[in-house]
C-alpha cells in the first residue's frame, strides 16, 4: 500500500510509478490519496499504461485499488 494523503500531485503518481515497477503482472496495490487532482492524473497514469483501477471514496481519501497489466 501507498499512504500518499497530504502530499500534492504529482507525487502520488510518482510513488505509485516507483512501486509498481516492481512488482509483477497481475499484483495488486492500493493508493490512498486525499489531493482532488490525484482523482484524475491516478486513473490516468493507469490507462496509459494498462493497468486497471478502481476508485473508491472513504471521507477525504480516495482509495484507489491498481491492478498491474
Amino acid at each position: 500500500m501507498i499512504d500518499a494523503r497530504g502530499l500534492r500531485c504529482p507525487l502520488p503518481v510518482l510513488k505509485l510509478e516507483k512501486r509498481i515497477e516492481s512488482l509483477a503482472g497481475g499484483a495488486a496495490l492500493t493508493v490512498l490519496a486525499t489531493d482532488p487532482m490525484a482523482e484524475i492524473d491516478i486513473p490516468l497514469y493507469c490507462r496509459q499504461r494498462g493497468h486497471a483501477c478502481v476508485l473508491h471514496r472513504e471521507g477525504d481519501t480516495l482509495r484507489f485499488e491498481i491492478t498491474k497489466a
